[in-house]
Formats: C-alpha cells, structure tokens, sequence
C-alpha cells in the first residue's frame, strides 16, 4: 500500500471511530436524558442533543450561523454582526456557544433579532438534526472551534464555511500534527481563514491549508475604537495638573491587590529617583471604602479623581471614584499595570492600553485572557511578572533604562495598528463569500 493510501486510510478509520462513539454517546444521553435533567438541569440537554425546535428562522434573507467557544468569542462575534449591518449585509445570524456563560452573555449583548443557542453536541444525530432546523447558507467558525462532525456534515451538504479570527497556539499546532491527515480533511471544507497573525497562519498551512486561502487579519476583538490619542492625552494632563511627573497607573484592581502595589508604588519610590504620580482604579466602586483605609494606614494622601476634576489635584496619588474613565486615563499613564492579575482573578483585558499605543504590565493570573496574553508577549509589547517584587523590579530598570523601555512602547504602538480594521476584513470575506 502507498504511503498516500495509507494515510488516507488511517484518516478515514480514524473519523470513523469518532462517528461510532458520538453515535453511542448520543444514544446513552438520550436514554438518560430525564436523569440528567434532574442531576443538571443547568446543562440543557434537550438544546444540546438538538431536540428543541429552532424558531424564528422562516425568513428569506440569508442566514449566517457564526459558532463561538465562550464569552471571548461572542466579543468577536458581536464586533462582526455590527460591523456587517452597518453595511447593510442582508442577512440574519444564529450564534452558538458551548458554554451557557457564552450564551447568557450573547443573550443580554447581541442584537434582539439574533438567535442565540448552545451549540449541539458533535455527535451524528444531534448535528445532522442542528443543520435540518437551522439551514444555514453560512457557517463560520471563529478561533479554533473545529468540530469534526459538524465540519464534515456541512462540507458533504454544500454549505460555504469562513474560519475567522483564527488562532493556534504552539501547543495546539503539536497535537494537531500527530492527526495532521485528519486535520487536512477537517480544513479543506474551508473556503477562507481568517487568522489573527503572521504565525497562525503558517501554522494552518503546516497542516495542509493552501496559503492562497489564508489571510492575515488581526483580532477583531481587539479593533476597538478610540478618541483621538494626543486629544485624550492632553485633557487628562491638564485634569490632573501633570508637569513633569512619571505617571503609574493600576487599573481595575481587585481585593488584596492595592496592598501588593502599595509594597510596589513604596519601593519604586525609594529606588528608581522619580517624582512618581500613582493612579489607583478599583474594578469595582464598592471598593472605595476599603482602597481609602489602605491608604490612610499607609498614611498616603490622595485625591479623588472627581475632586481633581473639580478643583485640581492636590497629591500624588489619585484614586479613581467614577466608572468609564479608566481607558482614557491609560493614555496618560508612563507605565501600566493592568489588576486582576496580581491575585487570582482571571485578570482583565490588556489590550485597552495597547489600543492607546502603551505597553502594558501585568500578574502570572491571566487564564481569561490567555489570547491576549499571547498576542502581546509575543509582540514584545508587554511585560507578565511572576508577583509583586518582579513588578517592582521591572518598572524600576525601565526607568532606569529609557531607550530599552521606548522599545516597548513602540512594540505597543505597532501591536495597536495591526489590530486596526481587523473587523472590516473579516466581513469582506464574509461579503465576498455570500456574493459567491
């Protein structure tokens, strides 16, 4: 037998066995379901299984089914669904999600006229029965939410499908090479990819996608809008009377973290000879209280941020009392660190001061911002300490060492504009393929 032959035969064996356990799988769940409904109803089972009927599709524009993993995703899709009504695209959307935070935040984000579901399990029954109800004249994937069943079903029945917003990691890219054949068949049902960055994109193309199908596009969750930077800058400098200050700015901090910056803000202080300015901004305004007696034990003078708006500022260290003002107040910001991080809290979005062309600091605690974690790492636009110490050290030899330090800011700066348009050029391919 040939080495082609083969490999196709291990591929097909392969896609085969997986078949024959989601076929079980779907019969076991069936026969449990009212167990199941009893031990979890929070699974809804009856939505996953596909045998609920889907409603609100007998209409005869085009229907777009976009799939995304979780709350991340829905960001994306979010972003694409407006960006492609705006352009008056004449068609309407059904997003999935696997988890039910996925759905509840699709639910309360999305557009009312947007039909929102979790996703059917990749078994036989429950997708062939998914695709009778829904009748999608799209599919489109985003990130890495390649299901085999699913994939296969809608490339034997001649729906055009879009993987957007495409990423993989090293580590998905090595266990994807041990079924690389597998992979290929999965990826050839793909009219375009979408993908986040240069090495995304050649990592599909190590796994048998042809690079004439294969664009790279930037994070459409990351392609935020934002004011004029220099305008932004010089409102908040005169706000806050700045001269020549370093300014240190800790956004959407969280419980038990203010006490490891305050450590932080005292060392720099002491070791780095620099007329510091601190910016506290607590996630959460509840908190205020508890940031304020912190302070004052520390025997710190501070100002509100709305006092300083008011009538100047008085002190150097400024806590944040308002909600909506933090993204501005970034781009004022010499070094920033972004909270969550420090204590395990999943962290925050990092990407906020990168749109602002800042780089941005920030904990070992990052599990629900793992993307961006990787997205900035790897432009060199950011810096991931392991605890408080590590910070403190970090900031004090950037500001020891200036021009190694421009070198980030002007890896954030670059980070920011290959964000930019992110979203235009995934609706163009969405565009184009619905034209075809």
């Amino acid at each position: 037998m040939k080495k082609g032959d083969r490999s196709r035969q291990e591929n097909t064996l392969l896609y085969a066995l997986y078949r024959i356990l989601g076929m079980v799988l779907h019969v076991l769940l069936v026969l449990t379901t009212p167990l199941l409904r009893l031990l979890v109803p929070g699974w809804d089972i009856d939505q996953r299984l596909c045998r609920l009927p889907v409603v609100g599709l007998d209409d005869q524009r085009s229907l777009v089914w976009i799939h995304a993993a979780s709350i991340g995703e829905v960001q994306a899709a979010r972003a694409l669904i407006a960006v492609l009504t705006a352009r008056q695209c004449m068609c309407r959307f059904y997003v999935t999600t696997m988890t039910r935070q996925g759905r509840e935040v699709a639910l309360s984000q999305l557009p009312v006229d947007v039909l929102c579901a979790l996703a059917p399990l990749d078994t036989p029954q429950a997708v062939a029965a998914a695709l009778q109800a829904v009748q999608p004249d799209m599919y489109i994937c985003l990130e890495t939410e390649l299901w085999p069943t699913m994939l296969n079903r809608a490339r034997r029945e001649g729906i055009p499908m879009l993987l957007l917003n495409g990423r993989m990691s090293e580590r998905s890219y090595r266990q994807y090479q041990w079924i690389a054949k597998t992979m290929a068949g999965l990826l050839k049902g793909f009219a375009g990819f979408a993908v986040i960055r240069d090495v995304d994109g050649e990592r599909y193309r190590m796994l048998g996608v042809d690079a004439d199908r294969i664009r790279i596009c930037g994070n459409m969750k990351y392609d935020l809008q934002v004011r004029d930077v220099r305008k932004v800058q010089e409102e908040y400098r005169r706000i806050l009377n700045l001269i020549d200050e370093t300014v240190f700015v800790c956004g959407s901090t969280r419980s038990g973290e203010e006490k490891l910056l305050l450590g932080v803000y005292n060392r720099v202080q002491r070791e780095a000879d620099a007329d510091l300015l601190w910016i506290i901004a607590p996630r959460h305004l509840n908190r205020l209280a508890e940031v304020k007696g912190l302070l004052d034990s520390a025997g710190l003078k501070y100002d509100l941020l709305s006092s300083c708006i008011a009538r100047g500022r008085q002190h150097a260290v400024i806590l944040v009392d308002s909600m909506g003002e933090l993204v501005d107040l970034y781009s004022v910001g010499d070094y920033i660190f972004c909270g969550g991080s420090l204590v395990d809290k999943g962290g925050h979005n990092i990407m906020e001061p990168i749109r602002l062309q800042r780089p941005v600091y920030f904990g070992p605690f990052m599990k629900d911002f793992r993307d961006a974690v990787e997205l900035v790492l790897s432009a060199g636009a950011g810096v991931q300490v392991d605890g408080p110490d590590e910070l403190a050290e970090s900031l004090i030899f950037h500001m020891r060492h200036p021009a190694k330090y421009q070198r980030i800011c002007s890896a954030a700066a670059e980070l920011a504009a290959s964000q930019q348009g992110a979203v235009q050029r995934q609706a163009d391919m969405v565009l184009e393929l619905l034209a075809a």
